[in-house]
């Protein structure tokens, strides 16, 4: 399936039983801050995906793992299953972000070898700005899918420190997704240090989306986008905690790149060790 989706294809496919059409939002200030604004208002039968939850182990120690760590994938096929979620499923994520958190559900999917999932191009800010039809109040309960998924995780995927400082050395790009105010060090709303993995370049999620109509850029733009970032073939994706790296990595996808690996720890790992090299600035 291809990766991204229009609001007119979802427009079209929203009583298609395949069809699960999951809100993935994350808003920063507190664990049921996304659920509140999914039940306030989110596209007609979306179910809500809970990053903290559903699809990632919140560590006590972020210095392990960094602060969403990939559950086992028997446990994701699980968590997704009791949400609606199965073998059989046409996952369409989206979020507030244009994709910035749903990215790390359909990674996780291909992670663990579901092919039918995409993100929603635009996400609910274009849904809406097209007037398309809202819902709001407590959501039914989700019906559990007959059959979960059964996992087959390609571990060629990740990557861990190690072989981050292993990349560096070798010259193989490190692409950080956050904001440059985080990148640089000038702020850090979420980790202990500020600034980034020492080598890394600063590749904000949000520059693959076009500002005008706040859908993904065209693979032409965006595989000028990561040329120009460096990568000719090989790149891993980090961010703080391994969510919107993966935006780059569907971007990167789209721009036909081999798909990059994903340092799920990213800063939130990173910065807890006081032996990894470190910088701020541009």
């Amino acid at each position: 399936m291809h990766p991204i989706v229009s609001t007119q294809w979802l427009g079209e496919h929203l009583e298609d039983p395949r069809v699960v059409i999951a809100d993935v939002r994350w808003v920063p200030g507190g664990p049921d801050a996304g659920r509140a604004s999914h039940i306030a208002r989110r596209i007609p039968g979306s179910i809500f995906v809970d990053l903290d939850v559903d699809l990632a182990d919140v560590p006590p120690d972020p210095a392990d793992g960094g602060r969403h760590p990939l559950p086992h994938p028997d446990d994701i096929a699980s968590r997704l299953a009791a949400l609606g979620i199965g073998a059989d499923s046409i996952v369409i994520a989206y979020d507030t972000v244009s994709g910035g958190i749903a990215a790390r559900l359909w990674w996780m999917l291909r992670w663990i070898g579901h092919e039918d999932a995409a993100i929603l191009d635009g996400g609910l800010a274009k849904w809406m700005l097209e007037r398309r039809a809202v819902e709001s109040g407590q959501p039914a309960r989700p019906t559990p899918a007959e059959h979960a998924i059964i996992p087959n995780p390609d571990f060629s995927m990740v990557i861990d420190k190690k072989g981050v400082l292993e990349a560096l050395r070798n010259g193989i790009p490190v692409l950080d997704a956050r904001a440059p105010g985080r990148f640089r060090g000038e702020n850090e709303p979420l980790d202990p240090v500020a600034g980034h993995i020492a080598g890394a370049v600063n590749a904000p999620f949000a520059e693959n989306l076009d500002r005008q109509t706040i859908e993904m850029q065209s693979p032409e733009q965006l595989a000028a986008r990561f040329r120009g970032l460096g990568v000719k073939d090989r790149a891993i994706c980090q961010c703080g905690s391994g969510v919107t790296a993966c935006h780059n990595i569907l971007a990167m996808e789209l721009a036909g790149f081999p798909l990059p690996k994903l340092y799920v720890g990213s800063w939130s790992e990173w910065c807890r060790d006081p032996d990894t090299p470190k910088a701020t600035g541009a």
